[in-house]
């Protein structure tokens, strides 16, 4: 059994590659800063459902279940998706270049920390698998 084989570990895995690659796009958005009609690009959003339920694919005792009737109800008592909310460029130069590299700083230092938050829960979680797997009393 690999690490591959547990669904939480190869979701974080594939979170990390994802924030390593908006990482390197970041990046670029600063590299070109000063290019003459350079428009900043950024990844798109992990869908964060999407990713959880590739991770639980084929465990179907993993799905909420409503388990005392004082509890709120499973299907649809919950909160909806938040709006979307499409803002415009905040600031283009004369040249045509719209990349604001204080939005840039924001998504590295965003980018960062959330990778930083990934790798410790990776390692905790590792941890754990240690622990479950050492011999009684060791």
């Amino acid at each position: 059994m690999s690490t591959q084989d547990i669904g939480l570990m190869s979701a974080l895995k594939q979170r990390m590659g994802w924030l390593n690659d908006r990482q390197k796009v970041v990046a670029q958005n600063v590299a070109n800063a000063s290019t003459p009609g350079f428009k900043p690009r950024d990844l798109r959003a992990q869908d964060f459902g999407a990713l959880v339920a590739g991770a639980t694919e084929g465990n179907d005792n993993l799905g909420m279940v409503q388990t005392n009737a004082m509890h709120m109800a499973v299907d649809g008592g919950g909160v909806k998706h938040g709006k979307e909310v499409v803002s415009p460029d905040s600031e283009t130069t004369m040249d045509g270049n719209s990349v604001v590299l204080e939005e840039q700083m924001i998504k590295m230092s965003e980018s960062r920390m959330q990778f930083q938050a990934a790798v410790s829960f990776y390692e905790k979680s590792m941890a754990m698998v240690r622990m479950a797997a050492r011999a009684p009393g060791r």
